[in-house]
């Protein structure tokens, strides 16, 4: 008998073979979805995917981020070095230069070699090869470049053991569920990994301690393409003899930072803005060590944002697939119970009305759904009316934050928070921060759109956004006082939800068929127009002010010289005839003013002098009364705040978008 066939291939009806892909070997054919579209982005999208875990780890323990971003750029020989592989002198150097195209008919030749015969002999006497020279040059221009990125925080650590899976298998992560998170796909680090695998064939390389006082893990890995599992190459504990707490994360990645260097300052700048409570730093050093880099973006706020929490699905985001889903993962038998319990909403009569119209007893079993009952239950699911989830579970920003981070960064001359309810999107709720600024350090004339989701900057494919087309095509700037042209605008949109409504797989725009996030993206917007059209009333009211006493001031010596010479006239016409019945007789303190002029004591210094202090007196009595009018400015009261002393007992603080109110107990007592 002949061997037993081992070909485990399955053949199609047309012959071809059908083949099983892992998650890691479709993403690193596919990786563009998740940003890795060109050498540069790659880099970009690294350094972006690192940061973003970082700063997810500090604040799972509220901790202050510190993240510190080291970018070395290598070229082949330096990558070789660092491999170890050896390099050997070109032989056939016919291989790696670049082919003439053929003559096309009836088209142009093409020039080979321009150079007068004097000029190619001048260089040759000279000791240079003009043919090496032009090879070499060409050489370094097209050459490919690499560069070893290393990001570290003071977060949690990772734990000895999960370190492997955590970022060596595609599609693994802890985000997964209905809560608001910068990622839920697990495809970040793994995608740098695979990206790194790719470009230099290099591991990465992972130090991290979960303790000041605890060992240091140190892991070395590679991720197996076809399998989707890890390829430990190093694994141990060390003494931590530094007291390092939280991860550091190197790998070689080939990159482009000449292309992309101003998507990723603008990425750190954004960041800062929208997360003022971190400090990030970044070091670029390049193979030419005089043009070495240096960002630091110090920490503005102490005040972090509340941790999001995990809640349960919302009924109207229930399809017929997740819902099985549900049903079969349920620990509670009564279907019931499973609506009252694992859906949000959903309270134990409305869970018995359901089920009602659904003609199912009430003490049906969640496991005895078939499939026809458990697609009946979806649509009714569907159809139903329940509360909108409620907003409490997201984590914003906050007006606070966001107006210290804008402040920051662009320095405005005036700037406007707003914050808005939380609404739905398709059974998710949603919440919109908006920032307006007018004025600002390396601002351009018009209206500059700055977009964040969950506290991510977006970046690309800003035209179709939410963002972009409310506020350059459906916001009258004209009626809050704001030139759209000619000032500079700065406008914020942060949008924070358990599920972002993304565009595109991409996931760098929302898109502007939302009516629930366009309204209130629009409607948070013109919040901050309001509060922006008071303050530049006022502005435009002392700008008045200063024009009218500038005016003013301008003609006090003319005016104080004719009236002395007017009351000087009257002093001298009065003297002469004085016996005379037709003059108008003075009253008593024209005839002082007269009586002064003519004794010299008083002059045309002194008439300039009360005229500016009545100028002043006037025009800051009109300008309260205009401001006042035009709701400007309140009257206020002024408050005095006694020193603190820690002995002292300190009620509750009452939290405001712009400020916290801390009272002592003490007060309330002699108030009382």
């Amino acid at each position: 008998m002949g061997k037993k066939s081992t070909d485990t291939r399955i053949s199609t009806a047309r012959g071809e073979v059908l083949r099983f892909k892992s998650p890691a070997e479709f993403f690193s054919e596919n990786k563009n979805i998740a940003g890795f579209d060109n050498d540069g982005k790659c880099l970009y999208t690294t350094v972006r995917e690192l940061v973003e875990n970082a700063l997810d780890a500090c604040e799972s323990i509220r901790q202050l981020p510190d993240v510190d971003i080291t970018l070395e750029e290598l070229d082949t020989a330096g990558l070789n070095e660092i491999i170890g592989v050896t390099t050997h002198e070109r032989q056939d150097k016919d291989l790696y230069e670049d082919k003439l195209e053929p003559k096309k008919k009836g088209g142009r030749k093409k020039k080979i070699d321009e150079k007068k015969p004097e000029e190619e002999a001048a260089i040759v006497a000279d000791g240079e090869d003009p043919t090496v020279e032009e090879a070499t040059t060409k050489s370094k221009k097209n050459e490919r470049l690499f560069y070893r990125v290393v990001v570290r925080d003071n977060g949690c650590g990772m734990k000895h053991e999960n370190i492997p899976d955590m970022l060596g298998r595609v599609l693994a992560g802890s985000k997964y569920g209905v809560r608001q998170t910068r990622g839920k796909f697990g495809l970040g680090a793994k995608m740098a990994l695979i990206w790194s695998k790719q470009s230099t064939g290099m591991p990465i390389e992972v130090r991290s301690s979960t303790s000041a006082s605890g060992p240091v893990t140190v892991c070395v890995l590679d991720i197996d393409i076809q399998k989707n599992e890890p390829r430990v190459q190093l694994h141990e504990k060390i003494e931590n003899t530094s007291g390092m707490r939280g991860t550091e994360i190197s790998l070689v990645v080939g990159g482009s930072w000449s292309s992309y260097r101003s998507y990723i300052v603008r990425y750190l700048r954004q960041m800062a803005v929208i997360t003022p409570y971190a400090r990030f730093s970044l070091k670029v050093s390049s193979l030419n060590h005089g043009s070495a880099l240096s960002f630091d973006y110090a920490r503005r706020s102490d005040e972090m944002p509340q941790e999001p929490a995990t809640i349960n699905h919302h009924p109207s985001s229930v399809n017929v697939e997740l819902l099985k889903q549900l049903l079969y993962s349920t620990k509670h038998k009564l279907l019931k119970q499973f609506l009252s319990k694992d859906l949000s909403n959903i309270d134990g009569p409305l869970a018995g009305r359901l089920l009602t119209e659904l003609r199912l007893p009430a003490d049906c079993e969640a496991a005895s759904l078939d499939d026809k009952q458990a697609t009946r239950l979806a649509q009714l699911l569907k159809e139903a009316k329940f509360q909108d989830p409620s907003g409490d579970c997201l984590s914003p920003v906050g007006e606070y934050n966001m107006r210290l981070g804008i402040i920051k960064e662009l320095k405005p001359d005036i700037v406007a928070t707003y914050q808005d309810v939380a609404c739905t999107v398709e059974g998710h709720p949603t919440m919109i921060e908006a920032g307006v600024s007018i004025g600002g350090k390396d601002v351009k004339p018009g209206i500059a759109v700055y977009r964040f989701a969950n506290r991510i900057p977006l970046l690309f494919e800003g035209g179709a956004d939410v963002a972009t087309v409310v506020s350059k095509k459906r916001i009258n700037w004209g009626n809050y006082k704001i030139r759209q042209n000619q000032d500079k605008i700065g406008v914020f949109v942060s949008l924070v939800s358990t599920k972002v409504p993304f565009k595109g797989t991409g996931k760098e725009y929302i898109g502007d068929d939302i009516p629930e996030v366009k309204q209130a993206v629009k409607r948070a917007i013109e919040k901050c127009c309001v509060q922006l059209k008071v303050k530049l009333l006022k502005q435009k009211a002392l700008s008045d002010d200063r024009e009218r006493r500038k005016n003013l001031t301008k003609y006090i010596p003319d005016v104080s010289r004719a009236f002395f010479s007017v009351i000087s006239m009257i002093a001298d016409k009065e003297q002469s005839q004085a016996s005379a019945s037709t003059s108008r007789k003075l009253d008593d303190e024209e005839r002082g003013i007269v009586d002064e002029v003519r004794h010299k004591r008083l002059k045309v210094e002194t008439l300039s002098e009360k005229l500016r202090i009545h100028i002043e007196q006037c025009d800051a009595s009109s300008a309260l009364e205009q401001v006042t009018a035009t709701g400007v400015q309140q009257p206020r009261r002024e408050l005095f705040l006694s020193p603190r002393h820690d002995a002292l007992d300190l009620l509750p603080d009452m939290h405001h978008p712009r400020f916290i109110f801390r009272l002592h107990a003490c007060a309330m007592k002699e108030s009382s």
